[in-house]
């Protein structure tokens, strides 16, 4: 597959382009540190994606590594305790804590970013784990039975951890196996532009057009949620945007849902006009 050069990015357009290619890929052939840059470098056009890529390695090389049961422990150890990445709890919904760059610069983070260092430094020391979307909360799986907490200094869990872990952010909720399931990396990325909408959406911020565009690149988007995202382009006063992407969902559903849908994409371009 042809790789687009990373250096000399044209803010958001290139960025967005490799973006977009990125997670066209397999699932499993998704760089989830070069992805989760490109989503920081359209908040700092120019961000110099190889360099902050470069910084995980150097990250990896003092980090402990290998096929060792007790690697994963180790490595929760050196990162969250030695080197002192935490959860900014203090400061929980700033956008920086969703940019790749700035949570290995300031060592500060929320618990996906941080899960995501945990993640590529493990991938680039041989040592097996994998990411799990916990409704609320993400943790980072190990061995069989053990989890790890990135957030709150990568606490070493077991099943009944896990439990208190979702209970504190679900109301008691009891967990659920499939809430311990493992993710992929385009699920990574869709969650980490989640956390970024919802910080921008309500405040009407200008970056709030980006985010909506690089969910809506993920491929398999569900037609309902391309509809909403179409109504948060609408809502930030993005009509002819919002109509497009309602002509797609227009011809996925059938039915009322369709009409529905080409309807209100005739509305949005009455505005545009």
């Amino acid at each position: 597959m042809p790789i687009l050069p990373l250096e000399g990015y044209r803010p958001f357009v290139d960025a967005t382009a490799r973006f977009t290619a990125l997670v066209a890929r397999p699932d499993d052939e998704i760089p989830l540190d070069e992805a989760a840059l490109l989503i920081a470098a359209h908040a700092r056009p120019g961000l110099d994606v190889e360099g902050w890529r470069r910084e995980l390695d150097e990250l990896a090389a003092g980090a402990p590594g290998g096929s060792d049961p007790d690697a994963p422990a180790a490595l929760a150890q050196h990162l969250f305790v030695d080197l002192g990445f935490a959860g900014n709890r203090e400061h929980y919904t700033d956008p920086d804590n969703s940019y790749l760059d700035r949570v290995l610069e300031r060592r500060l983070g929320i618990p996906i970013t941080l899960s995501v260092v945990m993640l590529e430094v493990a991938r680039r020391n041989g040592v097996l784990l994998h990411a799990v979307g916990m409704p609320g909360h993400f943790l980072v799986g190990g061995g069989a039975g053990e989890w790890f907490d990135p957030f709150n200094r990568g606490a070493r869990l077991d099943l009944q951890g896990c439990a208190a872990r979702f209970a504190e952010t679900q109301g008691g909720a009891p967990l659920r196996p499939e809430h311990l399931r493992a993710i992929g990396t385009r699920r990574i990325l869709e969650r980490m532009l989640v956390n970024l909408q919802n910080a921008f959406v309500p405040a009407r911020s200008p970056d709030a057009v980006w985010v909506v565009r690089l969910r809506l690149a993920l491929p398999d988007l569900a037609p309902v949620v391309r509809g909403q995202l179409a109504a948060v382009l609408g809502r930030l006063g993005r009509f002819t945007e919002a109509a497009r992407e309602l002509d797609v969902v227009a011809q996925a559903l059938p039915g009322d849902g369709g009409r529905q849908a080409a309807a209100a994409a005739a509305r949005l371009r009455a505005r545009a006009n």
